[in-house]
């Protein structure tokens, strides 16, 4: 005998529907790490960026809260969202202080200055679930200057850094508890950044005087990526190791490139229609001039995720190891996108977004390219260096 459904049961069908539609977004639950601060205080851009702090969020908006308070309780002190742990049980939180003598010099000067006496960064690692920290780099310490901190991969027993060394940044390893620190550029002079290791472990990157360079685990057997450019800059490995991208160029004029693992098939893949790739995160004068705007690696080292600009916008766009790109934003003019990254899963893009002059950070589902909201801080403020936490708890 047919009957009609009862409205119970039509109301379980609903429930139904309506979970596996969240269990489907599930990966918005995750938690996305970042930095909020004011832009617009006067006295210039230590007055801003002391107010820095690391926060954490759930990628649908919710739970959002601050990491290492304590950290920045000295007056000139503030912290910064700077990475996870391979779990994604620890994070990992830059700790900066610069005295009020040392940045008044160098807003008069419109330039840093560096000294001991002047400034102490620090890479912290915090546990997330109790909020203990630990100042990793202040063990055996090298230098008053230490960032970029990442964990090994394949090795959960070291770290790597950047310290700044006879006003020099060089790339270091040390043990997980900060002990047998060593500089893998220990015969170069030049200056160093953008220090990574390849997934395997086996080798690392990084840029010297706006050069590329891969080396040994150990620093040993160098390459120098040979572009014929000037400004080579911010190079990352790919998911399966396989390449290296950067940006190449003139400078505030380069463009996502790729080489093959051993520094050969040099190709570029895309151009950012006259871009500079900064975004400034300050609206009062910054002698420093903002944040570089990197292209990024989607998940299954197929794509590349970059910015670019279009008109009065810049937008965010994918494009393939083949050259196909796709636009994925189409803003009302005067919107800038910036700093995107793909979710472990790589179904999602966090990125941020200066909108109506405020920047927030967004989620983008990448199979509609729907997006929604991630934080709402008021004009003055932003929110910056977005950061997906990695694997499931």
């Amino acid at each position: 005998m047919n009957q009609k459904p009862s409205n119970l049961f039509l109301l379980g069908l609903i429930l139904i529907v309506t979970c596996y539609d969240l269990f489907g977004q599930a990966v918005t639950q995750e938690l996305v790490g970042y930095t909020e601060h004011r832009t617009d205080l006067p006295g210039g851009r230590q007055a801003n960026i002391s107010t820095s702090r690391a926060m954490v969020v759930k990628a649908d908006g919710t739970e959002r809260r601050s990491l290492g308070v304590e950290l920045a309780n000295q007056t000139g002190a503030w912290t910064q969202f700077a990475g996870w742990s391979p779990d994604g049980r620890t994070a990992v939180v830059l700790r900066g202080w610069e005295s009020a003598q040392n940045a008044q010099w160098e807003e008069e000067y419109k330039t840093f200055r560096f000294t001991p006496e002047g400034w102490l960064v620090d890479s912290y690692l915090i546990d997330v679930a109790t909020g203990q920290a630990e100042n990793v780099t202040d063990v055996e310490r090298v230098s008053f200057y230490n960032s970029g901190l990442f964990f090994w991969p394949k090795d959960s027993k070291k770290l790597g850094f950047t310290a700044l060394i006879d006003g020099n940044s060089k790339p270091f390893s040390m043990d997980r508890d900060g002990k047998n620190k060593m500089d893998l550029t220990a015969n170069s002079n030049g200056f160093a950044y953008g220090f990574s290791s390849s997934p395997d472990g086996s080798r690392i990157s990084y840029h010297e005087n706006y050069q590329v360079y891969l080396a040994d685990a150990d620093g040993s057997n160098r390459i120098h990526v040979q572009t014929g450019h000037p400004f080579v800059f911010a190079p990352s490995w790919s998911p399966d190791g396989k390449w290296l991208l950067f940006v190449s160029g003139e400078h505030y004029d380069c463009h996502p490139h790729i080489v093959k693992s051993d520094g050969t098939g040099l190709r570029k893949l895309a151009d950012r229609g006259g871009y500079r790739g900064v975004t400034e995160f300050l609206d009062v004068p910054d002698f420093h001039g903002g944040s570089s705007d990197v292209p990024v690696w989607a998940v299954d080292s197929r794509s590349v995720f970059y910015t670019a600009q279009v008109d009065q916008s810049v937008e965010l766009f994918q494009v393939m190891l083949d050259g196909a790109t796709q636009r994925l934003t189409n803003s009302e003019a005067g919107t800038s996108h910036y700093h995107p990254k793909p979710s472990p899963d790589g179904n999602w893009l966090v990125y941020g977004s200066k909108r109506g002059g405020v920047r927030n950070l967004f989620v983008m589902r990448l199979t509609d390219r729907k997006e929604h909201a991630i934080t709402d801080v008021p004009a003055g403020h932003a929110a910056m260096h977005a950061w997906w936490q990695p694997g499931r708890h």
